[in-house]
């Protein structure tokens, strides 16, 4: 059974955690597929190129399945799987955080490296503030123009997301529908005259 809500972030945030002279810079990330992914991480490194280790977590999605880690040449366990512990353990979604090291010259040891990377990924979590989101179902919507001003008069009531629209004679629409507000949208939108509705 999915829930009605999820957690996630809208904005990025950082925190920086040092031990024994080792710098860890953690940055979080809003980010909604593996394209944002990429494009985050390649712009960490571009800012930080000096950096020994890029380090990082991301979870997407609802079904707890879709997610990755990464120790950036860290032994084994030690940066990656820290990071997404802090993640889950916040349970936020559709996340990247980003740990970047600068090496201080002591070697830490794996309990040592654990600790670094779950702190820094721990601070900059504290200081993202994390938004609840309603778990949309997508439909894509058609209708006649004539219909326009109901149709976006129920999608603005019920918080519907639109993702797409063209607006021509006869108008097509994609639109997010919160999943606990679904019946009474469904109900709306079948007053409306000549709308077709469609899950996708």
């Amino acid at each position: 059974m999915t829930p009605d809500y999820y957690n996630t972030i809208e904005k990025s945030c950082f925190a920086e955690f040092k031990d024994r002279g080792s710098k860890f810079i953690a940055f979080t990330f809003p980010i909604a597929d593996l394209n944002a992914f990429k494009e985050r991480l390649a712009e960490i490194k571009k800012e930080h190129p000096k950096a020994t280790h890029h380090c990082f977590a991301w979870r997407l999605g609802l079904d707890g399945n879709n997610y990755r880690v990464s120790d950036d040449g860290e032994p084994s366990g030690s940066a990656g799987r820290p990071i997404l512990g802090q993640i889950d353990s916040k349970q936020v979604t559709n996340i990247l955080v980003v740990v970047v090291r600068y090496f201080g010259g002591t070697l830490l040891g794996v309990p040592g490296l654990i600790n670094a990377y779950k702190s820094a990924a721990s601070m900059a979590l504290q200081v993202t503030p994390i938004v609840q989101k309603p778990v949309e179902v997508n439909y894509s919507l058609q209708f006649d123009y004539t219909m326009m001003n109901d149709i976006m008069t129920i999608v603005k009531q019920y918080n519907c997301t639109v993702l797409s629209q063209e607006m021509q004679l006869f108008c097509q629409m994609s639109i997010g529908v919160p999943k606990n507000r679904m019946e009474e949208v469904m109900y709306k939108l079948k007053e409306v005259r000549g709308a077709v509705l469609e899950k996708y």
